[in-house]
């Protein structure tokens, strides 16, 4: 009996390798083979030959369009796996699930087992499926218009393919990436590297891989202007498709087939074409086929003048699109955690290679910094995104339902927490960059003293300890002060005292040292009587990310870049803080600033007045419940809003009619904010001179010096509520 069984295992293994090495050419074959091996597995019941098996007919289901039998199989593969103990034949069954997913209209999902799968690969080295891997967060991040997240992502896949000398997987993915760059207008680079696929694939014999191959040129030669060899291209790669059974690269092939035919003018064959598409990418779910083919038959009849198809067809297409796209980015973002953690792993391993490049050109230390920064800049952006509406919704509600339980007041405190160590991640970064400068405005001195310390008072009341604030009685009522920037020092400075203070007091002291004609010198103290710091710590802990293990148990918890943000704003201000401390008694930080006396500044009308009411703001956002969270607020101040979803509906809008305010966030899809702005500038249209604020999460939008005259200010998100009517205030004036 263990003979036969072992001879059995044996043909079933021969059979899967020929079933997995007949997919380029014949994937009837290939299921035959499969279906044979899954049989004889069963007979003998082989658990790991029937998992084997499972996933085979699960990839070659996936690949022939039998999506739902794919799912079904690769789960039953899992079950197999999974009571073997068996990590990568579960990878194997949950890159079979993505690629189900991701080809018909789960790109969440699809995301969610690739980072699984790509975990396992890496784990054990697995550089064949670390390729595939990739290759297909390359295609759901182009889905999503991510070009550069698809782009790297795609050339991790080709280092991946190559350290295992796979070629037929370096040209799989010279097809997309050439695609990206013919977007990107490189023509002759799309064009050589999709000629390199071309050849690869004559010599592997792949030849459903070709037709890929043969759809990209087809797409190149399209943009030249050389009809005729496109044509022979695309039929060539329609043919191939039919032959293999492949549904997603065919209705590719009928929609880009289609679109040639509309650039030479044979309109009725682009109309039977795209009908027929859209029939297709209906029955087999292939959502991005479908709302592309929908646009197309809008612009056939726009072609044609027939005015009311065309609108129905764009209706389809914007109703497709954003039922797609839209849905399927909030679920990515309600899965941030898997993305943050895909981000992880990649920056892990660039950051390795890095290491590498430091050793031998002895900078090492510098490159893991800024390795660092990059990583901490990119993340805390995307954190910013869901939690403005978090703290948004939050004050909404305090101000309109009141907080009699205490329960709105502590989630806000719990989410204003989390904003401010994101932010004090953001600031490091811009500071640690060059990208902040001082931004002096008159300013009430003592009201801001005092609100500064108001701030803080719940957090020391807390812990049983008095916060304190002494002012010099000869000091000014109003200096030019950047406020924020001044609150920021000030915060980390008592914020860091009352953390490490438990019992006595924090004090924070300002005295005038010196008068010029028009200048005060002043001396702001910060004293405590916390557990003090050793004098050898002095310079270290101005350091990024920096707690001395002497004085930091867990529940002083931060980020650790409190002071070093302190110390690069005081040197922002030509100054430097002073410390001194006594271990056990407590410590003092002081610094000086040189600051003009000025005149008090205007006020801005309260927000319960009907300065806003009645006025029309144009929001262009992509994230719907950002829009939902923006258009409630502006309702709330009695102001009427309409909502767009990205650049090219905003600059549409903008040509119909005269709003009073534009707020136009900057990453969004199909034209992002920048661009839009700059077309609502440049363009004859009713909004050419109407005041646009850019309403964003990225810190560097700010910095951008080619687009910064073109928008009247620049918000952050999470909406700081105050500051947004202040501006639309100003702006009305």
């Amino acid at each position: 009996m263990i003979a036969i069984a072992n001879t059995d295992s044996q043909e079933i293994i021969t059979l899967l390798h020929d079933a997995y090495a007949n997919r380029i050419h014949n994937l009837k074959h290939s299921l035959l083979l499969a279906n044979e091996a899954l049989a004889l597995s069963r007979k003998i019941n082989d658990k790991a030959l029937i998992g084997k098996s499972l996933n085979q007919l699960s990839l070659f289901n996936m690949i022939r369009g039998a999506y739902s039998r794919a799912v079904q199989m690769a789960k039953e593969a899992i079950r197999c796996f999974e009571e073997l103990e068996d990590e990568r034949g579960v990878a194997d069954a949950k890159y079979n699930i993505a690629g189900a997913y991701y080809k018909t209209d789960n790109y969440h999902l699809g995301l969610i087992y690739l980072f699984d799968s790509l975990a396992i690969y890496r784990k054990y080295d697995d550089h064949h499926n670390q390729a595939r891997t990739y290759k297909s967060l390359g295609t759901i991040y182009e889905y999503f218009g991510d070009s550069k997240n698809a782009v790297r992502a795609y050339k991790n896949a080709i280092d991946a393919a190559r350290k295992v000398r796979d070629i037929n997987m370096v040209s799989n993915v010279y097809n997309p990436l050439s695609g990206i760059y013919l977007k990107q207008k490189k023509v002759a680079k799309a064009l050589r590297i999709i000629e390199q696929s071309i050849a690869m694939k004559a010599k592997t014999g792949d030849i459903r891989g070709m037709a890929f191959a043969l759809y990209g040129r087809g797409k190149i030669y399209t943009h030249q202007g050389r009809f005729e060899e496109a044509e022979s291209d695309l039929l060539s790669a329609i043919e191939i498709h039919l032959a293999a059974g492949e549904k997603l690269g065919l209705g590719m092939a009928y929609h880009k087939m289609a679109a040639l035919y509309i650039e030479m003018g044979l309109l009725d064959k682009a109309r039977e074409l795209l009908k027929k598409g859209l029939t297709f990418s209906t029955k087999y779910n292939i959502a991005i086929t479908k709302f592309k083919c929908s646009y197309l038959l809008y612009r056939i009849s726009k072609l044609e003048k027939k005015l009311e198809s065309s609108l129905a067809y764009l209706e389809l297409y914007l109703q497709q699109k954003e039922a797609v796209i839209n849905t399927q980015t909030l679920k990515v973002i309600e899965n941030y955690e898997l993305i943050a953690k895909m981000e992880s792993m990649e920056k892990e391993a660039g950051l390795q290679k890095e290491r590498a490049a430091i050793i031998e050109k002895q900078e090492r230390a510098e490159q893991a910094a800024r390795m660092k920064q990059d990583f901490l800049s990119t993340m805390s952006h995307e954190i910013r995104t869901p939690l403005n509406a978090v703290t948004t919704i939050t004050s909404m509600l305090t101000e309109k339902a009141g907080n009699e339980d205490g329960l709105l007041e502590s989630l806000k405190f719990a989410s204003n927490n989390l904003l401010l160590v994101i932010n004090d991640i953001l600031d490091f970064t811009k500071l640690d960059t060059g990208k902040v400068q001082i931004e002096n405005a008159p300013c009430m001195f003592n009201e801001l003293m005092g609100r500064i310390i108001k701030t803080y008072n719940s957090l020391a009341h807390k812990k049983n300890i008095r916060l304190l604030l002494e002012t010099d009685k000869d000091l000014a009522d109003c200096y030019e002060i950047d406020e924020t920037k001044l609150s920021q020092i000030l915060g980390n400075l008592i914020s860091n005292a009352i953390k490490f203070t438990d019992h006595g007091h924090v004090k924070l002291t300002i005295e005038k040292l010196d008068s010029l004609i028009d200048t005060d010198e002043l001396k702001f103290s910060i004293a405590d009587t916390g557990s003090g710091i050793n004098e050898e710590h002095f310079d270290e802990i101005f350091e990024s990310f920096s707690q001395p293990k002497s004085i930091t148990t867990r529940k002083q918890g931060g980020t650790g870049l409190g002071l070093a943000i302190v110390k690069k704003l005081t040197e922002l201000y030509g100054s430097k803080v002073q410390i001194e401390s006594s271990v056990g008694i407590g410590s003092v930080f002081s610094f000086k600033l040189k600051l003009k006396r000025a005149g008090a500044p205007g006020k801005i009308a309260l927000k319960t007045a009907d300065g806003l009411k009645g006025k029309t703001v144009l929001l262009a956002e992509d994230n719907l419940i950002n829009a939902m969270v923006a258009r409630k607020l502006l309702s709330n101040w009695g102001m009427i809003a309409e909502h767009v979803i990205d650049g090219v509906q905003a600059v549409a809008q903008s040509r119909l009619k005269a709003f009073d305010f534009i707020l136009m966030d900057i990453h969004m899809p199909e034209m992002n904010g920048f661009d839009a702005t700059q077309s609502i500038r440049n363009t004859q249209n009713p909004n050419a001179h109407t005041p646009v604020f850019a309403l964003t999460a990225d810190i560097t939008a700010e910095s951008n010096i080619d687009y910064k005259g073109y928008f009247d200010g620049f918000l952050r998100k999470p909406i700081e509520i105050d500051r947004l009517y202040e501006a639309l205030m100003k702006a009305s004036a």
